[in-house]
């Protein structure tokens, strides 16, 4: 039997060494800012006293207090009357004086008369119900309205970023290498 001599290869494959990092984002998104900012409304309300008027006069008048001038004026025109009738009761007291024959004391009459009737002008109004004038003048009040509102304010913020890079090293821990180992060869012939 006949052996062939053999080559024997011996291979021996690379390696590489890797060290690798991640990289590493950060984020942060912070809340949008909002303000919210509100007037209130004003309502300004104004009620102006209302004018009452009363007039008394014709009440007044009636009291027989009332102006000069009217006073004055009925005085004036009951004058006459005022005369005439006076005159009358001259007159009456002088007949009662005249009449001996009657048995009546006509001077004590007379007398009586001196004390108990006044001749009167009448210088009062006339009396009713409706002597008072009473007015009353109503305001509108005044209503002023200032409307409120909400002011808004608002605007995003923007993302908050952070990134640290990754790193990846890369080294040989084994180069490839082929060892070829020739057979011995028998150099004796």
């Amino acid at each position: 039997m006949v052996t062939f001599p053999q080559i024997q290869i011996r291979q021996q494959y690379a390696k590489l060494g890797m060290d690798a990092d991640h990289a590493v984002i950060e984020q942060q998104q912070p809340k949008a800012t909002y303000e919210m900012k509100r007037i209130p409304s004003q309502l300004d309300m104004k009620q102006p006293i209302g004018e009452l008027t009363i007039d008394q006069s014709k009440a007044w008048d009636a009291y027989g207090k009332g102006g000069i001038l009217t006073t004055m004026n009925r005085i004036y025109s009951q004058a006459e009357s005022i005369a005439l009738q006076g005159i009358a009761r001259r007159v009456e007291q002088g007949n009662r004086l005249a009449d001996i024959a009657s048995k009546r004391n006509a001077i004590a009459e007379n007398a009586k008369d001196l004390f108990f009737t006044f001749p009167e002008f009448d210088y009062a109004g006339p009396a009713s119900y409706d002597n008072v004038d009473i007015t009353y003048q109503a305001r509108k009040p005044e209503i002023q309205v200032t409307d409120g509102r909400i002011d808004v304010n608002t605007h995003p913020n923007k993302p908050e970023l952070s990134f640290q890079r990754g790193k990846l090293d890369m080294y040989m821990l084994q180069y490839a290498s082929v060892e070829i180992t020739p057979p011995a060869i028998d150099q004796t012939i």
